[in-house]
């Protein structure tokens, strides 16, 4: 089936995908980004990373079963909600900490702390996340089609290595480059580690990709391959997709 009749058809399905990449999408953004973590690892020593890469690469993942499942189309219409749901996010969070606080209401520092977000950084988040998102949408369903729909883990993590590559080669140097306490090498060596990191979390997850996978075309009764696909990013939806 082409990426175009499947834009036709109703799935059972799909509105609970699309609700779950963007819950993991602003969770990620909510609880994990301002987070700097730091695990002990034996011959590395002290490792030090942000806590969202523990959400964020399964945004990718549930990415790649969008768009292996259901194509293309419908990914990119997953995509635009969740540039939308965080812009949305940021926009509410910084009204929310600028609303002056009741006399004795004694955690406004705190509030600040976890939910303020320097403009820059939210900024370069979601431009990263745009350009990367579409890039890995991209590249699966492209994926899909010279491999003839064989080998799901070469394109779901093939995907990822080029989706989140970009992300991370727009967010960090947009978001840190240039600002006190970051020099030019730690932002690329933060970038390369943050990208190997989220690589391999998605190489890990590919068993639950598979199942995941499994499950929904069985039950959806369908096999979607982008062969007559519009790929921009700002071409008309298909008629009921």
């Amino acid at each position: 089936m082409d990426g175009s009749a499947a834009g036709r058809r109703v799935f059972r399905y799909f509105d609970f995908v699309m609700a779950a990449f963007v819950t993991v999408l602003l969770l990620s953004n909510i609880i994990g980004a301002s987070k700097r973590a730091v695990v002990d690892l034996p011959v590395f020593g002290e490792w030090y990373f942000g806590a969202g890469v523990l959400f964020f690469p399964v945004s990718y993942v549930i990415g790649d079963v969008l768009t292996e499942v259901y194509g293309y189309a419908r990914a990119r219409r997953c995509i635009w909600a969740g540039f939308g749901a965080l812009i949305f996010m940021v926009v509410m969070a910084e009204i929310v900490v600028a609303l002056p606080p009741a006399d004795g209401w004694p955690f406004q520092s705190d509030y600040e702390n976890v939910f303020g977000q320097a403009w820059r950084i939210a900024g370069a988040s979601i431009i990263a996340f745009w350009a990367g998102e579409f890039v890995n949408s991209y590249v699966l369903a492209r994926m899909k089609v010279w491999t003839a729909g064989k080998a799901l883990w070469s394109r779901t993590i093939g995907s990822t290595v080029v989706g989140q590559g970009v992300d991370s080669a727009i967010f960090y140097p947009l978001a840190f480059l240039g600002t006190v306490g970051w020099t030019a090498e730690q932002v690329m060596w933060v970038a390369l580690t943050q990208w190997f990191l989220k690589v391999a979390w998605e190489a890990l997850l590919t068993p639950a990709t598979y199942v995941v996978v499994g499950f929904l075309k069985r039950r959806e009764g369908v096999e979607v391959f982008d062969t007559d696909t519009d790929f921009s990013p700002f071409a008309k939806q298909p008629r009921g997709a």
